[in-house]
């Protein structure tokens, strides 16, 4: 079969190909605006040099920053393990309720978006169809939460929750371990979500609906006018990248920690920093070569790659692993997680800080909001012709249910080795956080071989979400720079390449995880603002739509949110 996520890149070539004030899609806007808007954008690239194709002034702001951050970094490892250490407890210590609000608020906001008097404005021309059907829209966004993230913690986040966390008494028990599934179904859920479908949808309205660039600061239009092509625009793109390039090494950090320790278990290859380094240096050729290579043949035979071993491990745990249990917790701790939701969202450990909500919920959030230009502009570019409504379901709720199957299958079946089997894979994670994967193979009762098999196949997925990560990272962050060009020159995406593979060196050799997490949560705060502004702008924006309208106490219920067609006449609406 052949891989979904596969069309928005031929869409992607298509787009780049075509005149814009050709297009049947655009939105409704005067053709003398559309076009002097597209002037402005031109104006911002430079046509020739060293910064061609790329906005001059966010290109060597960020280029200067990151060298400054690597040169810096390497020199000073020491001193710079201790500053990535001091900004990461200063900054939870002073902005521990900020990311615990906004992330909520965002839930709260995006849901109000889906349900609420704007739900039926279309990101693109009101008449407009979607580009992709519904399964193809579903599996591209599956892939787009799938990541080395969510490998690398799919079995140790569930086991350390296990051994204790604030909400249990008793580590070690059933109970534990359903409270364990539930913290990590929180992290990994709804508000992840919730921040990449509130970027991507805000990017898509202002492109689709406005005809601006495909880029943060177009958010700012209705706050600001023409002058997002000012410093204020320059600005919010600056931190756009940065919060998107540490986001990514930080990925890239976690997933070299785990390549290695893969390589350790089926090829004997030593663990420790030079051969992370290595290794790094080795992936993040093979990324640049795929970029070199293009869109069709370097990106699309791994993503192709990708969906078929994610989709081969799944099937041999389900089948190899204990099904009926598996099943069984998966409901439970959907049921568990939606009881729990309002606690959790709000909760803070002001009676009880042992540290723990820094370590867990405060790092994911400032992940996700870092990682959200990334993700948030991939899940624009596969969204357009849709409705808020549809889109705040789909992006919110099929997501969640995907990423919530995996953690069950790799981290329940973990925590039922634990519970019910041989162990061993607690013992592993508190060794190492990236021997519980391994471990856990070692666990099922199946033959040696298999168990070699597929940590033969884990290795190889990571290697190539590794890849991955890091051209569709540079994808991003090159876009932005370039306002908006979905095509931005190779050359520059190289450079990026290179530049984010470089701080997710630095970062391993001054502190691994520590530091890892305390670049991701320095990182995420300038955009975590600015995330509360673009709210604003958004808000003022669809003041100009007409709204949904509002039901009559004869009509009942007026229509199906998902479909949607009236109960009572079952006609579409239009």
């Amino acid at each position: 079969m052949r891989n979904p996520i596969n069309k928005v890149l031929e869409s992607m070539e298509a787009e780049s190909t075509r005149e814009q004030t050709d297009n049947p899609r655009e939105p409704k806007q005067p053709s003398r605006q559309r076009a002097m808007l597209k002037g402005r954008e031109a104006q911002l690239r430079s046509a020739s040099g060293l910064f061609i194709g790329l906005n001059p002034v966010v290109a060597s702001i960020t280029i200067l920053a990151v060298v400054a951050f690597v040169v810096l970094g390497s020199v000073w490892t020491d001193q710079a393990t201790e500053l990535f250490t001091q900004m990461r407890d200063e900054t939870l210590v002073l902005f521990k309720s900020w990311y615990v609000l906004l992330v909520a608020a965002i839930l709260v906001f995006v849901l109000w978006l889906g349900f609420g008097r704007y739900k039926n404005v279309r990101l693109g021309r009101q008449d407009e169809a979607p580009e992709f059907g519904l399964f193809s829209w579903f599996a591209m966004l599956f892939a787009a939460g799938m990541g080395i993230g969510l490998i690398f913690w799919s079995v140790a986040e569930p086991i350390l929750h296990f051994q204790g966390n604030p909400f249990i008494t008793n580590g070690g028990t059933p109970a534990a371990a359903t409270t364990a599934m539930r913290l990590a179904f929180f992290h990994w859920g709804m508000h992840a979500w919730a921040v990449y479908a509130f970027v991507g949808l805000s990017l898509s309205y202002f492109a689709y609906r406005l005809s601006l660039p495909l880029s943060i600061r177009s958010a700012f239009w209705p706050l600001i006018g023409r002058r997002i092509y000012g410093p204020v625009g320059h600005t919010v793109d600056v931190f756009a990248v940065l919060g998107t390039v540490f986001g990514v090494a930080t990925s890239l950090g976690l997933g070299v920690q785990q390549l290695n320790t893969g390589l350790n278990v089926v090829a004997g290859v030593p663990t420790g920093e030079v051969p992370q380094l290595v290794i790094i240096a080795l992936v993040t050729t093979v990324a640049l070569l795929s970029v070199i290579l293009g869109v069709r043949r370097g990106v699309r035979v791994l993503s192709d790659l990708n969906m078929y071993l994610t989709f081969a491990l799944l099937v041999f745990l389900l089948i190899f692993g204990p099904t009926l249990y598996l099943a069984g917790f998966f409901l439970t701790t959907l049921g568990e997680y939606l009881h729990n939701l309002p606690l959790l969202s709000f909760w803070t450990d002001v009676n009880h800080n042992d540290g723990w909500q820094e370590r867990w919920t405060l790092f994911y959030w400032a992940w996700w909001v870092a990682w959200a230009p990334f993700v948030g502009l991939f899940i624009a570019r596969i969204s357009r012709g849709r409705k808020i409504r549809e889109f705040i379901m789909g992006v919110l709720l099929v997501p969640t249910l995907l990423t919530g199957l995996w953690l069950i299958i790799f981290g329940g079946t973990a925590l039922h080795v634990e519970l019910f089997g041989s162990g061993g894979i607690t013992a592993a994670v508190n060794q190492n956080v990236t021997g519980g994967l391994y471990a856990l193979f070692a666990g099922l009762e199946v033959h040696a071989s298999l168990q070699w098999l597929l940590s033969v196949l884990v290795t190889i997925l990571i290697a190539v979400y590794f890849v991955t990560s890091c051209d569709s990272g540079t994808l991003a962050i090159t876009t932005i720079l370039s306002v908006g060009d979905s095509e931005p020159p190779v050359r520059h995406r190289v450079v990026w390449g290179i530049g984010v593979g470089a701080i997710a060196a630095v970062l391993l050799a001054s502190g691994g995880v520590t530091a890892l997490q305390a670049a991701v949560i320095a990182a995420g705060l300038p955009f975590s603002l600015i995330m509360a502004i673009m709210a604003y702008a958004l808000v003022i924006a669809l003041r100009d739509e007409e709204a949904a309208p509002r039901r009559t106490p004869d009509q009942g219920r007026a229509e199906e949110p998902w479909t949607g067609r009236s109960k009572i006449s079952g006609v579409k609406e239009t």
